[in-house]
């Protein structure tokens, strides 16, 4: 072999030997365009100026906030009035007739009558009330505008053992025989008046003939009943059952 020919490949050789090494020890050259490694993110605890931190401590505030208020308030009663007795309709109250009433009920005040209102004398229920009954705002009004009058009936005969205060009684007149009409028809004065008081005659024991029933009567039934007291004839005071 030609001794120039022996140097040339003595050069190959050594450039294939340190290329090789190249490859084996050191770090291999970056190939352009390829991926990139991502780059790790390091966790940081949240700070005081977090707003997803300061959002949490506002929620936290107004659930403690909202649930002390509902526990106030489920505690909290208001003093409302109630009837002592049954309340008749168009009569005037009277404080001997109601008592107080301590009441955990929401917008009671507006609902009830309140234990600290000054009851003016014109002021009556428009509905009965019972006994042991709060005394709702609603029912209440002046006595000049619930067109009813209180008057008085003495009962023709016996009265039945339901016909009490509160109750509700039919009117009914019966006029005397007479020769035109032997068999006289009765008929209804008012009906489903409200019995406000039962007066009975001085010493009797039980409700009997002779009773005074003091009913209250609508203004537009006055000039019937009127006429009726003033005729001839008995009025008969009948019970209304419960729940008709």
């Amino acid at each position: 072999m030609a001794p120039g020919a022996t140097g040339h490949g003595r050069q190959e050789g050594g450039a294939v030997a340190s290329a090789g090494r190249a490859g084996s020890g050191g770090a291999p050259a970056p190939q352009p365009g390829g991926p990139s490694s991502p780059l790790a993110v390091r966790w940081r605890r949240p700070g005081w100026r977090d707003p997803r931190l300061l959002v949490g401590l506002v929620l936290v505030g107004v659930s403690v906030g909202l649930g002390a208020w509902a526990v106030g308030t489920a505690g909290r009663t208001v003093a409302v009035l109630a009837a002592r007795e049954p309340l008749v309709v168009g009569r005037p109250l009277a404080d001997q007739e109601l008592v107080v009433r301590e009441v955990r009920l929401a917008d009671a005040e507006l609902l009830y009558l309140p234990a600290a209102t000054e009851l003016p004398g014109d002021l009556v229920v428009t509905r009965a009330v019972g006994a042991g009954e709060l005394v709702p705002v609603a029912a209440l009004t002046a006595v000049a505008d619930i067109g009813l009058r209180e008057v008085a009936v003495d009962a023709s005969g016996p009265l039945a053992s339901t016909v009490v205060e509160g109750s509700l009684v039919d009117l009914w007149f019966v006029p005397e025989p007479s020769a035109e009409q032997p068999v006289p028809v009765p008929r209804e004065l008012a009906p489903g008046l409200e019995v406000a008081q039962v007066s009975l005659p001085a010493g009797a024991l039980a409700v009997g003939s002779g009773a005074t029933v003091h009913v209250m009567v609508p203004v537009a039934d006055l000039p019937a009943v009127l006429a009726a007291l003033a005729a001839d004839g008995s009025i008969q005071v009948v019970s209304v059952p419960a729940g008709s």
